[in-house]
């Protein structure tokens, strides 16, 4: 609840820093984090993108699709906030903890996002560092919270 709190309140408070947002169009890279894997962003107008994520857990693959909302971080034109959310399957592999159930690989979610961006000036680098939170709602049902990933993006 505290939580809630919190990221409800960020946003509100950074309502008012949306102007001019984008940092770049499109980016591809890496993420790194309990869940490794590539992202792919793209910037839909000047404040709002839409991320795919492909990630890799317990000898499984995960699939995830995300709409964000982009601002301007400490008034400098280096870095954005985001915040948003989307949707997510995952098909687990044999490699999972003993609490998941053994009979259902094919897990389907929703995810939302909260992070920190910053735009490398003279070179095409994006960096972000984001909390990833998940809620599985078909098959294994349950909240994880230790999604915090690195993300490392070519951007274009």
């Amino acid at each position: 609840m505290k939580i809630q709190k919190l990221l409800l309140l960020f946003a509100f408070i950074s309502i008012s820093n949306l102007s001019n947002a984008q940092l770049y169009k499109s980016a591809l890279g890496i993420r790194l984090g309990p869940s490794n894997g590539v992202t792919f962003k793209s910037f839909i107008n000047k404040n709002a993108a839409i991320e795919a994520i492909a990630t890799f857990r317990y000898q499984g693959i995960g699939l995830t699709g995300l709409y964000e909302i982009h601002g301007r971080a400490f008034n400098s034109r280096d870095f954005n906030w985001f915040i948003g959310g989307g949707g997510h399957v995952f098909l687990w592999g044999n490699d999972r903890p003993k609490f998941l159930d053994r009979e259902q690989s094919l897990v389907l979610g929703l995810d939302g996002i909260l992070g920190l961006e910053a735009k490398l000036r003279g070179i095409p680098l994006a960096i972000s560092l984001d909390w990833k939170p998940t809620i599985n709602i078909v098959n294994y049902s349950g909240f994880w919270g230790d999604e915090i990933a690195l993300s490392l993006r070519y951007t274009w």
